[in-house]
């Protein structure tokens, strides 16, 4: 059966580079851009601010659950030696819980859509600021795997052929 999978290549991959990353900077972005708007526009009561708000929190719900997949295939291949081990597990069950968290914001969010408020609850506002706490959080841990720990970097990646554990 797996000499049907194509072959890996230099970074441990079926395919020409990450993929996890792209598709998460795009979740990071989206849900920090609509806290942002939920924020000015509960400053402004400019309810335009919602809507672009709301629909990058559903994109961004759609977006998390891809990056998700593409995250476990990946490290799944990383091979990630002991000194990484503890922080890629850390990253993986953060995730999988933002993915979770990030679906009950974005319904409780459609929620309040749906209602029509002219403005958003406060209890709201502060569990999406927790949120983007959480974002922060994973992507520092993301930022470790890649630009410290060095999983899917050519170096690490033949160090680990060559017998590094």
């Amino acid at each position: 059966m797996f000499e049907y999978l194509p072959p890996l290549n230099e970074h441990n991959l079926p395919y020409p580079d990450t993929i996890h990353p792209i598709v998460v900077h795009f979740v990071i972005a989206m849900v920090l851009f609509a806290v942002l708007c939920d924020i000015i526009g509960s400053f402004t009561k400019n309810s335009k601010f919602y809507e672009v708000s709301w629909w990058n929190l559903a994109f961004a719900t759609i977006s998390i659950f891809i990056a998700i997949i593409f995250g476990q295939i990946e490290a799944g291949l990383a091979e990630p030696y002991a000194a990484s081990v503890s922080t890629l597990n850390i990253h993986t069950i953060l995730g999988w819980s933002l993915s979770g968290i990030l679906a009950i914001v974005t319904a409780w969010r459609y929620v309040i859509r749906l209602q029509e408020r002219p403005q958003l609850p406060v209890p709201y506002l502060a569990v999406s600021v927790l949120l983007v706490g959480l974002v922060c959080a994973q992507t520092y841990l993301g930022s470790l795997l890649v630009w410290v720990y060095g999983l899917h970097t050519v170096p690490v990646v033949e160090a680990i052929k060559g017998g590094l554990s």
